[in-house]
């Protein structure tokens, strides 16, 4: 037998004398393989072609009875670094008896594999001990670990740390079934005969795997990698591609998937996969504290049926109970939903904003953002978002927790899809007293909440503009800027939001908070949408109050001459000593608040001398807006009505 696979440079490897293979005389050697060095083959191994096995520098390599060296596999061995085989001596390399190496695996001493194993295709072994009846899948990477005995290893797992190893499910009896059938199928006598015999048995063969071995689907095998990635302590993640896209290894990132929980990593899954239909999408096994990947398995390709993960064998019976299943810290579903999501942000004082996405700008990563969401509780926001995904209804809308003052992103949490279909672990979010029909949309108005949220950034210093958009240009995320507005208290500045938004009736309006020092905004609010038809509320500041403590409401001048209301505007600045400014504006310039200077009118007037003056002007701009403008000793604006409108 050593004249068949022995070379004619193997006796001597330069000047050093290497030792020859021992082989048993029933084993089977193939005359393409190549074995090297002190080789000890046991009874009836199999070895066949295109197998490397090179035991140099006076290392051992032992291959117990039985057992089956595939196509393609190599064997190989550091000079340093030694294992203890079954017998107590002292190996490079221990392969036991009944252990299928399958093709084009790698196994690299010091290395140690038990008996009754099984290393799947194209699977590294290196500086590692597998336990006796363990079942390493396909296309795995064993490193500097101990796999204990009778463990089940999913295909693309990467264990590399021990805590790992020890995680690993137990084989099960169907995991063993395969083996004993892959085996069985993959032996090669010498004997024709014995030849002819297996391979008639390979049909009932082939066909009793499919039956016995179903679960073993496409959709149970990402099952089981998820499975395993959570039990080691891993994040889920999944980045897609367009066939162009996967030709140029040009993956882009899903959204991050937050949850521990098998079922809600699942159901994202499963949402992930529907949403890049024809297209690559690959599963990500993340470990977050070294920063680096365990895993990337593509699960889905433009050719294949789409798979179904709800619909596999999500459980998994072991004999060892501390392996049955993923532990959720005590956490019920409710905990993994948005809702809970959103109150754990809100109770760590974050803020909540929402963005929305159509079908190519989801595929592209292009999501728009649709700022945060007003509320001081989880009920007003939760209100809120329902009103977000009514107004929505047929785009992506995902959840985004904000921290503030650390200025990093919580939590993403997809809550809406086009196919009606909720995000996440969640069906469509609604609180009982709060939810809105998606039937039915109306914004909130200028509030309670809106007064004080303008009081404090006042009190703060901000300066606070306004912007508005169309529905076209809000779903585009272009706003249109308007100018600083220009109330020195808040309800000069409530009075000036009350009108825009009776004059942007049609249009999204959005209240900015800016950070005049730091260049920076503060808050992005929505306060008004399409088809409010709540009247904004009386705000006390609405209209500039008078000396004697009345308070007067703005209302346009009349052809004849100033109404009641803009009279006693003029009567009370007139009579408080107050400076009178006139400003006007057209529809357009209105619109985006830009006011000109139409004139001042000279103070110490009698109060019918200063009226006619303003009648007089307000006169000149007939078709245009007119506002009269109360200023105090200090310059600061004390008035601002509109008394003329076209």
């Amino acid at each position: 037998m050593a004249a068949q696979f022995v070379s004619a440079t193997s006796p001597a490897l330069g000047s050093r004398i290497v030792a020859e293979p021992k082989i048993h005389d029933s084993a089977y050697v193939h005359v393409f393989s190549n074995l090297v060095g002190d080789v000890r083959v046991g009874e009836n191994v199999i070895v066949a072609p295109g197998t490397s096995i090179r035991a140099t520098d006076a290392m051992s390599f032992h291959i117990g009875a039985n057992t089956n060296v595939q196509d393609g596999v190599v064997i190989h061995g550091l000079a340093s670094g030694r294992v203890q085989g079954d017998d107590g001596e002292v190996y490079s390399v221990w392969i036991g008896q009944n252990t299928a190496i399958t093709h084009m695996a790698l196994v690299n001493g010091p290395a140690y594999v038990g008996s009754d194993c099984f290393i799947g295709f194209r699977t590294t072994v290196f500086n590692a001990r597998v336990g006796r009846g363990s079942i390493v899948m396909m296309h795995c990477l064993i490193q500097d670990v101990e796999i204990p005995p009778g463990r089940f290893v999913p295909s693309g797992s990467i264990i590399t740390t021990q805590q790992q190893a020890d995680r690993l499910p137990d084989v099960t009896p169907q995991d063993q079934q395969f083996v004993k059938h892959f085996i069985g199928a993959t032996q090669s006598p010498r004997s024709s005969s014995h030849c002819a015999e297996v391979s008639a048995s390979i049909p009932p063969i082939k066909n009793d795997m499919a039956s016995t071995y179903q679960s073993k689907s496409a959709s149970a095998e990402v099952v089981d990698h998820v499975r395993q990635l959570l039990a080691q302590g891993y994040r889920i993640g999944t980045e897609h591609a367009n066939k162009r896209q996967f030709q140029n290894g040009g993956w882009k990132t899903c959204t991050p998937i937050q949850s521990t929980s098998e079922s809600a990593v699942l159901s994202e899954l499963q949402g992930c996969l529907s949403d890049h239909g024809g297209e690559y999408v690959r599963l990500i096994g993340i470990d977050s504290k070294a920063k680096k990947r365990v895993l990337e398995k593509i699960i889905q390709r433009p050719e294949e049926a789409p798979i179904s993960l709800n619909g596999a064998a999500v459980s998994r019976t072991h004999s060892n109970s501390s392996h049955a299943s993923i532990s959720s810290n005590g956490a019920g579903p409710t905990d993994n939903s948005a809702a809970a999501q959103i109150r754990q942000v809100v109770n760590r004082g974050g803020r909540i904003s929402v963005e929305f996405a159509n079908k190519r700008q989801f595929q592209n990563g292009g999501w728009q953002s649709g700022g945060f969401l007003s509320g001081s509780n989880e009920g007003a926001i939760m209100s809120a978002l329902n009103q977000f995904m009514a107004q929505h209804a047929g785009e992506y809308v995902r959840v985004v927790g904000v921290d503030p003052v650390a200025k990093k992103r919580l939590m993403e949490t997809i809550v809406q899809r086009p196919n009606g279909q909720s995000g996440g672990s969640v069906a469509p979010i609604g609180v009982a007293t709060n939810s809105v029909s998606a039937s039915r949309f109306s914004a909130p108005s200028v509030s309670a909440d809106l007064s004080s949220q303008v009081q404090q950034l006042l009190s703060q210093g901000a300066a606070i503009g306004l912007e508005f958009a169309d529905q076209r240009r809000y779903r585009a995320s272009s706003w249109t800027t308007v100018p600083m507005l220009s109330g020195r208290s808040a309800g000069d500045i409530l009075s000036t939001i009350n009108r825009f938004i009776a004059d942007h009736s049609s249009d999204y309006i959005r209240l900015i908070g800016v950070d005049t020092k730091a260049k920076k905004r503060l808050v992005e609010l929505t306060i008004s949408r399409p088809g409010n038809q709540s009247a904004p509320v009386a705000i006390q500041s609405y209209s500039a109050p008078s000396s004697n403590g009345s308070t007067a409401s703005s209302a346009p001048a009349s052809s004849g001459g100033l109404n009641a209301q803009a009279a006693d505007h003029v009567r009370n600045l007139v009579r408080s000593g107050h400076k009178l400014t006139l400003e006007f504006a057209d529809v357009r310039r209105y619109k985006i608040n830009s006011w000109q200077t139409a004139g001042v009118i000279p103070l110490g007037g009698s109060e019918s001398s200063t009226m006619s003056q303003v009648q007089a002007v307000a006169g000149q701009y007939a078709g245009s807006y007119v506002r009269l403008i109360g200023t105090d000793g200090s310059k600061r604006r004390v008035l601002e009505a509109v008394i003329q409108k076209p």
